[in-house]
């Protein structure tokens, strides 16, 4: 496979994603396939002795693209905090994963959420052209420095879990 190199900053990676394989397919542009298939990495780490990439983007975050984007729309869009996003995920992916599973990706996903937050606090020059954008600092005015251990969120989320389980 070729190796290709792509950088985009505030463009949801799904949205991103479903235009390149739109575009490769309706309009012939057999590139953009070999884009849309390249594994997303920011290549801090170098490629093993064969050429292959030993780092990937979702590897180190601990959640796919794909997560991370209903994660995004969640607590931005639907304003959920830990809890309420545990219970709408328990209904959306109750045939996927088991209730501490889907505790276990909530509480990660907002562990890293905090640690990450005050990096987002300096605007850039850019377009949006959408009321949902991954960046951060464009229309979420919360407080950016969190308790990365949310200690009542996250006890809240496992008595339910438990109980779901049950």
């Amino acid at each position: 496979m070729t190796r290709v190199l792509w950088c985009v900053g505030g463009v949801s990676k799904q949205d991103l994603r479903r235009f390149l394989k739109w575009a490769a397919d309706a309009l012939g542009y057999s590139t953009l396939a070999e884009i849309e298939a390249a594994p997303p990495t920011a290549e801090l780490e170098p490629l093993d002795v064969s050429g292959n990439i030993t780092q990937t983007d979702e590897a180190d975050m601990g959640m796919t693209y794909e997560e991370l984007s209903i994660f995004g729309r969640l607590r931005k869009v639907n304003m959920c905090g830990p809890v309420s996003m545990y219970k709408a995920l328990a209904g959306i992916w109750r045939h996927i994963h088991p209730p501490n599973v889907i505790a276990d990706k909530v509480k990660h996903f907002f562990k890293q959420y905090s640690i990450n937050r005050h990096k987002v606090t300096v605007l850039t020059p850019s377009y949006h052209a959408e009321n949902y954008s991954p960046d951060d600092n464009r229309f979420d005015h919360r407080q950016f420095l969190y308790n990365i251990s949310w200690p009542w969120q996250f006890r809240k989320i496992d008595e339910i879990a438990k109980a779901h389980s049950e």
